[in-house]
């Protein structure tokens, strides 16, 4: 088994306008999807990640402090999952709850060093 991190990329929840009711419904999905994968033993961690976001680039080291409602798509969270390959990963993603709200799911593979 290889482990691969699934980054999940959209807007931000509160940007959206989604009602109280919605939240609590899409947060069930969340969790009923995370449950599946912990009792079939995919997901060894994860997390959700707040909007606020601290960039820091170039040799100067410039720092831009950013929300989501600065940027077009945040990353929202991630998983780091245990499967044979990509395909396999693909298939645990297709129960990913917000690709109705235009979410995306980014499917990188761990890269390990022998030390």
């Amino acid at each position: 088994m290889k482990e691969f991190m699934m980054i999940f990329i959209g807007a931000d929840y509160t940007e959206l306008g989604l009602s109280p009711e919605d939240l609590q419904s899409r947060m069930g999905q969340w969790f009923a999807w995370h449950d599946k994968m912990t009792q079939a033993g995919i997901v060894s961690h994860g997390n959700a990640l707040t909007p606020q976001i601290r960039r820091v680039v170039g040799k100067n080291r410039t720092v831009t402090d950013l929300t989501s409602a600065e940027v077009k798509e945040i990353v929202g969270g991630y998983y780091i999952v245990k499967a044979k390959d990509f395909d396999a990963v693909e298939k645990i993603a297709e129960d990913y709850p917000d690709y109705d709200l235009g979410g995306t799911v980014e499917i990188r593979e761990i890269m390990v060093f022998d030390q």
